[in-house]
């Protein structure tokens, strides 16, 4: 047992380091609605044209890779939609079957032996967010070929699948122990089930973990090295998806996955009908916010288009709004908008923000948010940065504002 998890880490090492050398990964996120697999798409298409060998993702069961691309049988397996770009649609849930039934079974059992009905047992063990980890799963599982030196993955549309970025390198830590324990222990533990009811794992279960456990550590780290992948955040002009775009980028800070630009799709233009002007002046305002809100990365503006935004010559069209001449796979931001670090009992976050001590500006706390209000010569802009849960009991002890970088202090109350 021990030897086989020499080898397993060994073989893990040296498949990361074959990821390290070439992969390339570029993962979209955002409230759903705002445009994130059509920018995934122009994204790749664009990828694709300066050279890379690209490979879309999406893992929606709502199939949007074939809306977007209007390529009816883009499924399962992968479909080359133009030279150096293929398109694979995944269903997470299969995955998870196809590739670790035996350890869902093994689960569902622990369940079913409590006396919880067998349907319900396996509804049970699929844990939250596993459906997003087995669509993360599939880009190690891809890149193990070598057939692609880019992936542009368009993540399921959730508040939380950020956390799920980070979640293998926590589940291998943690898992990778109870394992070694579950192979030591196995033997005593047929000897007690009669008693406990509870089946002990069989070789198959520890062997089918183990493999699991590897996988990642690999995609662990890959998704934290920031010379291999980016976030990028979409929103549009609107609260609710600017919110939840500043939440992911907090998590992945807090994580530390490099988020290298924002886009903001869907901005109207001015118009001469009242109605309309209205709305497109409220669009520029939001924009206005969402600068502040993602500063400093760079946000890419796309207005709305006059048709829908399907088919590869109009997602071409969107890439060349996006990109213009740059090449998609440049890395563009390389920082931490949101730093936190621990000084006892206490944190200290830090935050880049576009305005300095000469400015006018109000800090207040409202629960789990930072309320920041800078007055400008036009307008007074607020931005609103999501604090992580660790703060819950805290106090905001201070503040300190010094080049463009905010420095709070939060301490436990006594």
């Amino acid at each position: 047992m021990i030897y086989r998890l020499h080898i397993h880490l060994l073989n893990s090492f040296i498949g990361f380091c074959d990821f390290h050398y070439w992969l390339r990964l570029i993962i979209y996120t955002g409230k759903g609605g705002t445009g994130k697999t059509v920018t995934a798409c122009a994204t790749a298409i664009k990828m694709a044209e300066h050279g890379h060998n690209t490979l879309v993702i999406s893992a929606d069961p709502a199939h949007t890779l074939s809306d977007a691309l209007m390529m009816n049988d883009i499924g399962y397996d992968p479909k080359p939609v133009q030279q150096k770009l293929t398109a694979l649609q995944i269903d997470p849930v299969t995955e998870m079957s196809r590739q670790y039934d035996t350890i869902l079974s093994y689960m569902a059992a622990i369940f079913s032996a409590k006396g919880i009905d067998e349907t319900l047992a396996y509804e049970i063990a699929m844990l939250p967010g596993m459906t997003q980890l087995f669509s993360l799963l599939k880009i190690e599982e891809v890149g193990r070929t070598k057939e692609f030196d880019s992936i542009v993955l368009d993540m399921p549309a959730s508040g939380e699948a950020l956390r799920y970025l980070y979640f293998p390198k926590l589940v291998g830590s943690i898992g990778r122990k109870l394992t070694g324990l579950a192979g030591l222990f196995s033997g005593f533990a047929k000897v007690f089930q009669p008693l406990a009811k509870i089946p002990a794992p069989s070789k198959d279960v520890i062997q089918s973990e183990m493999e699991l456990l590897d996988r990642l550590d690999v995609l662990s780290e890959i998704i934290k090295d920031n010379n291999a992948t980016s976030i990028r955040l979409v929103a549009n002009p609107d609260t609710f998806s600017i919110e939840n775009a500043k939440r992911a980028l907090m998590s992945a800070s807090l994580y530390g996955i490099n988020v290298d630009m924002a886009v903001v799709n869907k901005i109207m233009a001015g118009s001469s009908d009242q109605y309309y002007d209205k709305w497109a002046v409220f669009q520029k305002s939001k924009v206005e916010e969402a600068k502040a809100n993602f500063y400093p990365l760079p946000v890419k503006e796309v207005q709305l288009y006059g048709t829908e935004l399907r088919g590869i010559e109009m997602l071409r069209r969107h890439g060349e709004v996006l990109f213009g001449s740059e090449d998609p796979s440049d890395i563009f931001y390389r920082g931490k908008p949101y730093l936190f670090e621990n000084e006892g009992t206490s944190i200290n976050m830090t935050v880049q923000v576009p305005f300095t001590e000469k400015d006018d500006f109000e800090i207040q706390r409202y629960g789990d948010q930072l309320t920041i209000s800078v007055k400008t010569p036009a307008s007074r802009i607020v931005n609103i940065v999501p604090l992580p849960i660790a703060t819950a009991g805290m106090k905001l002890s201070k503040a300190k504002l010094l080049d463009h970088q905010l420095k709070v202090l939060f301490e436990k109350t006594t």
